[in-house]
């Protein structure tokens, strides 16, 4: 089993020599929901989505960042209906 040198480097045995629990330490703490360790940061990603730039009219994007987050997500899912629309014709 592998272990992670930060969680087993201890330097104190006595209880009473526990380090000090602050903001720091719980910055640096790893999150466990039940046995399942949380990982931090951003989510993988599809791996499939490419980068681009991209010019819509000011009415277009403002109607989709209003609806809240996930706005480029139905965005993508909008043209991607377009396409399909395309398709059946």
């Amino acid at each position: 089993m592998n272990e992670n040198k930060r969680d087993t480097a201890t330097t104190w045995i006595d209880p009473d020599d526990a380090p000090e629990l602050n903001d720091d330490f719980f910055e640096r703490a790893d999150e466990y929901v039940g046995q399942t360790l949380v990982k931090r940061g951003r989510p993988l990603g599809s791996g499939t989505k490419i980068s681009t730039t991209i010019r819509f009219d000011a009415d277009i994007l403002a109607a989709f960042r209003a609806a809240g987050p996930g706005w480029q997500s139905r965005m993508n899912e909008a043209l991607r209906e377009w396409l399909q629309g395309r398709e059946t014709r």
